[in-house]
């Protein structure tokens, strides 16, 4: 990756003639753009007929682009493999759980699990790195294509195969497996683990385990994929590989990016849902510590298909949008797309250049987005962003077990996404960190909706409390064991006994009129929750429930732990009262924390933190157009225009942003 922040655009040139080909170049550098992404739905085009491949036109467009100051990321196509691939082996198609099995057509209609499958796709990949990878201006690599976005779980014979052996080999003996998922229950027990059904339908409910063990198993063999992937083009090119993925996709992204060379993700999220692209910022910077990460696409202007629509970005909001990405540790913002397609199910989508190649809605603000870039990379090349003192757990196995477990359509990424939004808005800086990272130099750490705590991530919690930091473990988290089972010795198990409590009810608070009061609030309490009685010398008790099934229980505890605290949320208080407990429940343990890493910017803008040689740089960046403002501690010098400011209030407009280095 060279020394540069990354300002691109995903191209289609084998979807139109030279002449257009030639107006696309000459408009790129017009509007700044220095990377282009492109290849990732080539393959019928590379390989018409079986063994019958040329990938030369596409180190013709490497060339140019290199020519003409522009990169490139070129994409293995395997989202969408050639009709010839699929046309007379319906075995390498895609069934989902309803049995449904997928058509040639639109993408990821085959299942990667599929071994021809994965041969061919193994050979085009070859062939694609032997003849492109060493070639000037090619920056980096990204597999397949949003994995896992448009299906979950397949559910073909391959599959099934794959994973009875996997089961075998994660039980040993199906008496094991019996035991673990507990299948004496609606007369379940198998003899042999070819018995093993996959979680196809059925008149109610699979098993648990079952069910989410196969998501599990499912995750591993396409990360299993991506990493095969990766090899093959690490034996021709030194180019970094990456993967554009995001939160509701089908993977677990932390076993993913293992084996990739840096993160990227996918996001078209709203203006007004800003506070989701704002966490994708910092739960992709977690993925892989030190590197940065790429936004490999997002809206010009807004996401369209055939059948839907997003509201237009306002005037303004994409400078933001890129300012606050490359300040929160992004080294790539690229759009999906240049070029307006004229066919196809994303006809409606926006761009930057319409399919009749004028400047499109949104092509101003790219521009201006592009002005921005320039604007701050000298700042952003010489500086890193800051590591916060606050830590939220990500977690995709807890996505898996949430779906199979949903409660009342309960969704991970909303639950997590609101939990997130709260610490935003208090100005806290954070970071989304997957189960296994590193806690070192953190001193909150927060631990909501994880079904099940393993071993490898409680220990890690339990050394970064007994250092002295503040855990604060739920709500719905600890519950269930590895198997997606109860614990049978205590709900929450061992970590019950670590945070001095007893569990004395689990069970669904909505409709029970059930109050709870902490920290001088009363609110409603939601969610499947667990209430606590401390133990003999134990946990204190910091939330009580003062109306409804089980008053006098506490659902907020504390209990010391080393030079540390354990904090138990066993619930979720809602509704505008319970956004103001929750705020109150993190404001008190930031200042327990000794939190520093924070400010009094008004909610709406955001202060992204970083360091270099030169000391701190602030980079405040207004989100919701009404403008903002934050206090400065201490004086600085606006670095952008060379003048001082002085320590006290800096106020900014709408979509404005600022870079202050602080003195």
């Amino acid at each position: 990756m060279k020394q540069k922040l990354y300002y691109g655009a995903a191209w289609y040139p084998e979807l139109w003639g030279e002449a257009e080909r030639q107006q696309d170049l000459r408009l790129m550098q017009e509007t700044g753009i220095n990377l282009v992404r492109m290849g990732e739905f080539i393959w019928s085009l590379l390989e018409p007929e079986e063994d019958s491949i040329d990938v030369r036109p596409f180190a013709e467009h490497i060339r140019q682009l290199h020519d003409h100051g522009i990169d490139t990321v070129m994409c293995t196509p395997t989202a969408t493999p050639p009709i010839w691939l699929t046309h007379r082996h319906p075995e390498r198609l895609h069934i989902r759980a309803d049995g449904a099995v997928m058509s040639h057509g639109s993408r990821q209609h085959v299942c990667t699990n599929n071994p021809y499958f994965r041969q061919r796709a193994a050979v085009i990949t070859e062939e694609l790195a032997r003849v492109l990878g060493q070639l000037p201006g090619l920056a980096a690599w990204q597999l397949d294509n949003e994995l896992k976005a448009h299906v979950a779980e397949c559910m073909c014979g391959s599959c099934r195969s794959l994973w009875q052996e996997w089961l075998e080999h994660r039980y040993g003996s199906i008496g094991e497996l019996n035991d673990a998922w507990g299948t004496g229950v609606w007369s379940q027990t198998y003899q042999r683990f070819d018995q093993v059904p996959q979680p196809v339908a059925t008149p109610f409910l699979h098993n648990s385990s079952l069910v989410t063990q196969y998501r599990l198993f499912q995750m591993e063999k396409v990360a299993e994929f991506a990493g095969e992937q990766a090899a093959i083009i690490r034996r021709y090119s030194a180019a970094p590989i990456t993967h554009n993925s995001n939160v509701p996709f089908h993977l677990d992204n932390e076993q993913l990016f293992r084996e990739l060379d840096f993160a990227s993700f996918d996001t078209y999220a709203s203006q007004a849902n800003r506070h989701a692209y704002l966490l994708n910022c910092d739960l992709w910077r977690g993925f892989k510590p030190g590197r940065d990460f790429w936004l490999m696409e997002t809206g010009p202007a807004y996401a369209a298909s055939l059948t839907s629509y997003g509201e237009p970005h306002p005037d303004g909001y994409l400078t933001a949008e890129a300012v606050a990405a490359y300040a929160l540790g992004a080294g790539a913002f690229c759009y999906w797309l240049w070029r307006q397609q004229r066919t196809g199910s994303e006809q409606p989508h926006s761009s930057i250049i319409s399919a009749w190649g004028q400047p499109a809605l949104g092509y101003d603000n790219v521009r201006a987005a592009s002005a921005a870039r320039l604007q701050i990379e000298p700042h952003m090349l010489n500086t890193r962003p800051v590591q916060a003192e606050v830590a939220i757990t990500y977690s995709d196995r807890a996505k898996a077990f949430l779906a199979t477990e949903p409660h009342r359509q309960l969704n991970y990424r909303s639950l997590l996404g609101d939990f997130y939004r709260r610490i935003l808005d208090l100005g806290i800086h954070r970071d989304l960190l997957p189960e296994g990272g590193d806690l070192s130099g953190y001193k909150l750490l927060f631990t909501p909706f994880i079904h099940y705590l393993s071993p490898e991530y409680m220990a890690r919690a339990l050394d970064f409390t007994a250092g002295g930091g503040i855990w604060i473990c739920g709500p719905l988290s600890g519950g269930r064991t590895a198997e997606h089972t109860l614990h049978t010795d205590a709900a929450l198990g061992e970590l019950e006994r670590l945070a001095g409590v007893c569990s004395k009810f689990v069970y669904p608070m909505e409709g029970t009129g059930s109050i709870g009061e902490a920290f001088g609030c009363s609110a409603p309490l939601s969610l499947w929750s667990t209430v606590f009685e401390p133990l003999p010398d134990g946990a204190s008790v910091i939330g009580v429930i003062a109306e409804g099934r089980t008053p006098g229980l506490a659902y907020l505890t504390e209990q010391p732990y080393g030079r540390g605290a354990i904090v138990m949320l066993g619930s979720l208080p809602s509704g505008s009262e319970g956004d103001k407990q929750l705020c109150a429940l993190i404001e008190h343990y930031a200042a327990r924390a000794g939190v520093t890493r924070r400010s009094d910017v008004t909610p709406g803008s955001i202060l992204c933190p970083r360091c270099g040689a030169s000391g701190v740089l602030w980079t405040l960046v207004n989100m919701d157009g009404l403008g903002g403002s934050v206090t400065l501690p201490r004086s600085g010098q606006d670095v952008l225009t060379g003048t001082p400011v002085p320590a006290g209030i800096l106020s900014i407009g709408a979509y404005e942003y600022k870079l202050i280095a602080l003195q």
